[in-house]
């Protein structure tokens, strides 16, 4: 093994490293009491008791509903906008379409927490406050979601299009019997994307919800870690791996599907 190709290698691992272990502590101290985890006590005895502390500390089935509530609905959402999108700007000519396309792929540089005021104001004039649909909308029509829709309807075949045409379909039949089962993978791979992201999501729900019956997982968790709750490290990691494992088990589940599906979309 060459010089570089070590020099490589270590730093990898050194990443990994540093990556990893945050997770790792959250993963000790949620089994141990603060004083054997802060410590590190190899010999103390494992627990539960955090768990159960943190269960009983805020409604996590209540934050859970909502988390799915939220993911669904925005991937719902953002399926059939980015996918009516993809297809014009892919398939359908239309006078402007490189002029709104470039519009489009504009959004990509501008971050989301530099519309916050905009969205929240647009939020409070639809009556969409302390609503799921109010954390959501915001995030329906992505210019990421169009721009990889787009990409892969340019690589459905003209004579599949074609042939679905002289059978009699109309162009919206041609989208749905054509298009989108050739699309499949990045549909995949793009829903992990989402899903993801928006499980994950902080500071605009913070932001737009006020009470338990609409806020997520990541809003309920700042609110049960904050200092005037009282901080117990051991508690708060408890919480902390309940909010995770669920993302962390489909992606230990689906690791090779989710490889796959972005290589097949194309995603580098």
């Amino acid at each position: 093994m060459s010089v570089s190709r070590r020099i490589e290698t270590a730093g990898a691992l050194v990443l990994a490293v540093l990556w990893i272990s945050p997770l790792a502590f959250a993963v000790w101290a949620a089994f141990h009491t603060t004083s054997d985890a802060v410590n590190f006590n190899l010999t103390a005895p494992l627990t539960l008791e955090n768990f159960r502390t943190a269960w009983e500390g805020a409604p996590w089935l209540r934050y859970f509903l909502n988390t799915f509530l939220l993911v669904t609905t925005v991937l719902i959402g953002q399926f059939i906008l980015c996918t009516l999108a993809g297809f014009a700007f892919a398939q359908v000519e239309f006078r402007g379409k490189e002029t709104l396309f470039v519009l489009v792929l504009m959004q990509l540089f501008i971050l989301p927490e530099v519309l916050i005021v905009e969205n929240y104001l647009v939020a409070a004039n639809l009556g969409l406050l302390d609503s799921i649909l109010g954390i959501g909308a915001p995030y329906m029509a992505s210019a990421f979601g169009i721009f990889l829709m787009r990409q892969a309807f340019k690589t459905v075949p003209k004579e599949l299009d074609e042939m679905a045409r002289v059978e009699g379909c109309s162009l919206l039949g041609v989208l749905w019997h054509v298009y989108i089962p050739a699309a499949r993978s990045t549909y995949i791979a793009y829903a992990l994307v989402s899903v993801a992201t928006h499980w994950n999501n902080f500071l605009w729900p913070l932001v737009v919800t006020n009470s338990d019956t609409t806020r997520p997982l990541t809003v309920g968790l700042s609110i049960f870690g904050a200092p005037e709750n009282g901080v117990d490290i051991s508690v708060i990691s408890a919480a902390t791996l309940m909010v995770i494992l669920p993302l962390l088990a489909v992606f230990l589940i689906f690791q090779r599907q989710f490889v796959q599906a972005f290589l097949r979309a194309g995603i580098k």
